[in-house]
């Protein structure tokens, strides 16, 4: 492994927490900043964990020349403005989903990665979770065979949460489950059709004028016979927390469980019918990464549950992927190549969901996505 230092500021301290431990630990980085509006909250977490450099301004900590690169964890609003300031400071850029609000912002940080050569990847939980992991090694292994179909879902109650989440349009927080149907094959999506379903309660559609409970999509992918289905939920629809992802080929299909913390449900073709499925635990991927911070895939970044975030409570710790992504950025940068997913790839997810809810509104219109998004 190379002995090489990536220099590297968290910005946004609620999620953004869970990564102090991991990327202290981890051999090629060096955690040399924080940053949260919140000073007492701020200077709490950087004593704790004996961060010198605290920023409760985000344009002052871009001015830093110590600091390589930027991992956000803000709220998504600030997710596209956030990214482009940092690319045009000359920082590396990882950032928490989805990669932004709008096509355009989406653009504009690719086209800066590319003028730049900067390094821009979005941390999409779902592609590193120990779940998608296993079925990405059946299928690179050739294990599914030819794949015919894949299938995903990101269903979740959001009452209660503040800010700008009521009335939400369920496909503007689409990457969850557009991402593993994309990822599996790094496939690209074409265009889309997508349908609402269902209304929500008066008083959350007035906050972005969309009614629909369910939005559901299809996805034609690029160069390919492939097409996938993802639907999302956010509010008025009864449903415990499920990121979900489901394959299927020729040889097998993996479901993802009905219920959190239930096993994957693997069909074997031409067996017998009442053998053709089986219970598989998704095993551990923590062999893919550094020993230093291995132990995070299975194990909270605190030793105590005080501190953990909603995804913990909730998402069940995205499934170990955590230190996978923490791994794959820095990594990219040490050696100079590409992360999944990419400035490119990040727009392709994430301009799915967007541009899927316009087609909803449209009543199921086909959509191409952008030029800008494409290889």
């Amino acid at each position: 492994m190379s002995d090489k230092k990536i220099n590297v500021a968290i910005v946004g301290l609620g999620f953004g927490a869970e990564f102090i431990p991991i990327y202290l630990k981890h051999p090629n980085a060096n955690l040399v900043a924080i940053s949260q509006r919140n000073e007492s909250k701020l200077n709490e977490l950087a004593d704790a964990f004996g961060i010198e450099k605290r920023y409760t301004d985000y344009d002052e900590l871009l001015k830093d020349p110590d600091i390589d690169a930027v991992h956000i964890n803000t709220p998504i609003p600030d997710h596209g403005i956030q990214s482009i300031k940092a690319l045009k400071a000359g920082k590396h850029v990882a950032c928490t989903v989805p990669m932004a609000t709008t096509v355009e912002e989406c653009e504009e940080i690719v086209r800066l990665t590319e003028e730049t050569g900067l390094t821009y990847m979005m941390m999409e939980t779902v592609v590193y979770a120990r779940e998608f992991l296993y079925m990405k090694e059946l299928y690179d292994n050739g294990e599914l065979g030819k794949v015919q179909f894949l299938k995903a879902s990101h269903q979740q109650d959001m009452d209660g949460w503040p800010n700008y989440w009521p009335g939400l349009p369920p496909m503007h927080y689409a990457t969850h489950c557009v991402g593993p149907v994309l990822a599996l094959t790094r496939g690209e999506a074409e265009y889309v059709s997508c349908f609402g379903s269902g209304t929500i309660r008066e008083e959350l559609i007035g906050h972005y004028n969309s009614p629909f409970a369910v939005e559901t999509t299809h996805i034609k992918f690029k160069d390919s016979d492939l097409s996938a289905q993802v639907y999302r939920s956010l509010f008025d629809v009864a449903r415990q927390y499920r990121e979900s992802f489901e394959v299927y080929g020729s040889k097998k299909s993996v479901e993802w469980p009905l219920i959190e913390g239930k096993p994957l449900v693997v069909h074997t073709a031409k067996k017998p019918e009442p053998e053709i499925p089986e219970e598989i635990e998704s095993p551990d991927f923590a062999k893919l990464l550094p020993e230093e911070i291995q132990r995070f895939t299975t194990q909270g970044v605190y030793d105590t549950d005080d501190n953990q975030h909603l995804s913990f409570t909730q998402g069940a710790g995205h499934g170990g992927s955590h230190p996978h992504l923490v791994h794959v950025f820095v990594d990219a940068l040490v050696k100079d190549t590409s992360p999944y997913p990419n400035a490119k790839q990040s727009a392709n997810i994430t301009c799915v969901g967007i541009l899927a809810h316009e087609s909803a509104l449209k009543g199921g219109e086909i959509i191409k996505l952008p030029e800008f998004t494409l290889s």
